[in-house]
C-alpha cells in the first residue's frame, strides 16, 4: 500500500509538474507574440532609403501565418518568409514611396520555380519605370539568382565570387533497380503516350517519348531565359548561348569580360557605390536601409464598386479537408460556393500553382469552377504548375493566364499499384491469409500478390474513363475537340508560351493582368483586391496548431531547402487511386 502511494504521489507530481512547464511555455510563446505584435507596426522608414531584397527562403503563393515565425523559442528559428503575394505589393509600393530612392538586391539562390522568378522580375523592371535604381551584388549567383540580378542598372560580384551560367538541365530519379533488389514490383495501369509519372518505377533510364518533351519543354524555358537576360544585359543570345556551351564564365573577371556583371567589387566598395547614387558625402555616414521583410505596402486598393477575390490554390490536390500545403477538395469547393453566393465579390480570379494529383479531387474542384462560370466571371493565374489535375480545375475557367515558363497541361492519367510479394513472402518470410466473399473483394488491397489479369483490366478500363472524362472536360471549357484535346494531350507536359500557341492557355500575363481582366470582364472600374482563403490571426492560428504542424515547421527550419525531399518522399507515398499528376517534380537547375 505505501509503495503504491508513492508511485500514485509520484505520478500527480509528474503531472503537476509537466502542466507547469507547459504553461510556462505557453506563457511565453503568448508573450513573445504580444512583444512581436507591439513592434509589428510598419518601420519608420528614413528619407533617402533603399530596399533591400534577398530571397533566402522558400517562396510560396502567399505569405504563411505562423505563430511561431519571428518569435525566439529554442529550437525553432526566427526566420521570416514572404509570400509572392507581398513581394509584389512591396516592390510595387515601394515605386511610389518617396521615401524609397532604389533597391539593393542580394540574391545568391532562389528557392521558386521559373513562373514565380518571372513575376518577381516583372515587378522589378515595372520599379525602374519610376527612374529609381536597382544595384545587384553578390558572393556567388546561381543562374535563378542571376535571372532575377539581370535586371540591375549595375550587377556587381565579388572579386573571389563565383556566376553559374552553364545552361539548364533536370534529371529524374530512377527506381527500378532498387525495387527489384527489394522485391517490390509497382504495377503500372496508364493513358498517355508521354505520361512518365510511373517510369521512375518502371525503367532505369527516360523513354523516347518522354526524352522527347523533355528536351521540349526545357529548351522553351531555355529560350525564355536566354531572350529576356539578353534584353536587359544588351548581350546577343547567340553569345549568351555560346558562354554557357563553353562554360566560359570560369571565375568573377570572366564574368566582367563577357558583359554579366559590370565590375566585382568588395562589400564596402559597394557601400560606397550605392551612397554615391544616393548623393551621400559623408564618408562616415552609412545609408539607409528597410528590408522587405519589415517593409510595409500602402494599401492601394480601394472600397469601389466591388471586390475581385483572389482566391489561392497550392500543393498536390487531395480529396477530403487535407493539411497545410495541400490543395483540398472539399476546402476549395467550400470557398469557391461563398465567393459564388457573395454579391460584394463580381469576379474571382483562381490562382493555381499545382503539378496535380487525385483525379477525383480534381473532379470535385471542376464542378465548383463551372457553377462558378455560371454566375460570375472566374480567370485563372497559373504559378510554377498548373500541370494534370492543376489543369483538370483550371480547364472550365472563362479564360487562363500563364506566364511563358509556368509548367501546365500534363492531361493524362495513371494508376500506381504496388505488390510487396517478394519483399514480404520471400526476403522478409510475412505472409498474408484471408477469406474474402467474392472474386474482387480483395481488388488492390492485398500487399503481396499481383493484379491477374482480370483485375488489371477492370483498372485500365477506370484508367480509360477518367481521361475520357478528362479530355471531354478540356474540351468543353477551351472550345476544343476530343481528339484535339487528345493529340496535344497524352500526358504530355508545355511550357506556358507552347500551351497559348496550341489552345490550352489564352493569354502569357502575371496575377496581376489577371485581376485587370477580371475585374474588367465585370465591368469594374474601382474595386477592392480580397485575398482568400482567409488568413487566420496569430494567436487564433496558434491556438489551432497540431502537433503536426509544429514538427513541419521544425524540420523546416533544420533542413532548409532539402526539406522538399521530405515533402516529394511523402507526396509518392501517399498515392493511391486514379491519379492526375505531374511525371515527377520537376527541379530545373
Amino acid at each position: 500500500m505505501k509503495s503504491f502511494l508513492k508511485y500514485v504521489l509520484a505520478t500527480i507530481t509528474g503531472i503537476v509538474i509537466a502542466t507547469i512547464i507547459l504553461f510556462i511555455v505557453i506563457a511565453g510563446i503568448i508573450g513573445s507574440l504580444i512583444s512581436s505584435a507591439s513592434t509589428d507596426a510598419a518601420p519608420v522608414v528614413a528619407d533617402n532609403s533603399v530596399l533591400y531584397i534577398t530571397l533566402n527562403h522558400e517562396i510560396k503563393e502567399r505569405s504563411e501565418t505562423n505563430p511561431l515565425e519571428g518569435v525566439d523559442i529554442p529550437g525553432f528559428g526566427t526566420t521570416k518568409t514572404l509570400g509572392l503575394d507581398d513581394i509584389l505589393e512591396r516592390i510595387q509600393s515601394a515605386k511610389s514611396d518617396s521615401k524609397i530612392k532604389g533597391i539593393y538586391l542580394n540574391i545568391s539562390g532562389a528557392n521558386t520555380g521559373f513562373a514565380t522568378l518571372q513575376e518577381i522580375r516583372d515587378a522589378l523592371i515595372d520599379f525602374k519605370a519610376s527612374k529609381k535604381f536597382i544595384v545587384s551584388y553578390s558572393e556567388g549567383y546561381t543562374q535563378k539568382a542571376y535571372y532575377l540580378a539581370s535586371v540591375a542598372d549595375k550587377i556587381y560580384l565579388n572579386p573571389e565570387g563565383s556566376l553559374d551560367f552553364r545552361g539548364l538541365s533536370t534529371s529524374i530519379m530512377f527506381m527500378k533497380d532498387a525495387l527489384d533488389k527489394l522485391g517490390v514490383d509497382m504495377q503500372v495501369v496508364k493513358v498517355g503516350t508521354y505520361k512518365s509519372a510511373v517510369e521512375p518505377f518502371m525503367l532505369n533510364g527516360m523513354s523516347q517519348p518522354n526524352r522527347l518533351q523533355v528536351e521540349s519543354y526545357l529548351g522553351s524555358l531555355y529560350t525564355t531565359f536566354l531572350d529576356n537576360v539578353s534584353a536587359s544585359r544588351k548581350v546577343p543570345v547567340d553569345s549568351l548561348r555560346a558562354i554557357a556551351d563553353r562554360y566560359a564564365v570560369r571565375d568573377a573577371e570572366d564574368a566582367v569580360r563577357l558583359k554579366l556583371v559590370d565590375a566585382v567589387l568588395y562589400k564596402d566598395e559597394l557601400i560606397d557605390e550605392v551612397k554615391k547614387r544616393l548623393n551621400i558625402k559623408d564618408k562616415k555616414k552609412d545609408f539607409s536601409t528597410v528590408s522587405i521583410l519589415d517593409y510595409r505596402a500602402n494599401s492601394t486598393t480601394s472600397e469601389g464598386e466591388g471586390r475581385v477575390a483572389v482566391l489561392y490554390a497550392e500543393g498536390d490536390i487531395v480529396s477530403g479537408e487535407g493539411e497545410s500545403g495541400q490543395i483540398a477538395s472539399d476546402k476549395v469547393s467550400r470557398e469557391l460556393r461563398k465567393l459564388r453566393e457573395d454579391d460584394r465579390v463580381k469576379a474571382v480570379v483562381f490562382r493555381v500553382n499545382s503539378p496535380g494529383g487525385s483525379a477525383l479531387a480534381s473532379d470535385v474542384i471542376w464542378r465548383e469552377v463551372v457553377l462558378t462560370k455560371k454566375v460570375k466571371p472566374i480567370i485563372v493565374s497559373m504559378g510554377d504548375y498548373a500541370a494534370s489535375g492543376g489543369y483538370y480545375i483550371s480547364a472550365a475557367a472563362d479564360s487562363i493566364f500563364a506566364e511563358k515558363n509556368t509548367i501546365t497541361g500534363s492531361i493524362g492519367v495513371f494508376g500506381l499499384i504496388p505488390n510487396f510479394k517478394g519483399l514480404l513472402n520471400d526476403k522478409l518470410g510475412i505472409h498474408f491469409d484471408g477469406v474474402k466473399t467474392g472474386t474482387y473483394a480483395d481488388l488492390m488491397s492485398s500487399p503481396d500478390r499481383p493484379l491477374t489479369a482480370e483485375e488489371r483490366n477492370i483498372i485500365q478500363l477506370e484508367v480509360n474513363k477518367t481521361y475520357g472524362s478528362f479530355t471531354k472536360k478540356v474540351a468543353e471549357g477551351r472550345k476544343l475537340s476530343v481528339a484535339n484535346v487528345d493529340s496535344i494531350g497524352q500526358g504530355r507536359v508545355w511550357t506556358g508560351e507552347q500551351a497559348v500557341e496550341i489552345g490550352l492557355v489564352d493569354r502569357i500575363g502575371s496575377i496581376g493582368d489577371a485581376i485587370r481582366s477580371a475585374a474588367k470582364m465585370a465591368k469594374l472600374k474601382d474595386y477592392k483586391v480580397v485575398k482568400y482563403p482567409s488568413l487566420k490571426d496569430p494567436f487564433s492560428s496558434i491556438l489551432s496548431t497540431s502537433k503536426e504542424k509544429i514538427s513541419v515547421w521544425y524540420m523546416k527550419d533544420q533542413l532548409g531547402d532539402q526539406y522538399r525531399y521530405i515533402q516529394e518522399l511523402k507526396s509518392v507515398t501517399q498515392q493511391s487511386g486514379i491519379m492526375a499528376k505531374l511525371p515527377y517534380s520537376i527541379e530545373v537547375h
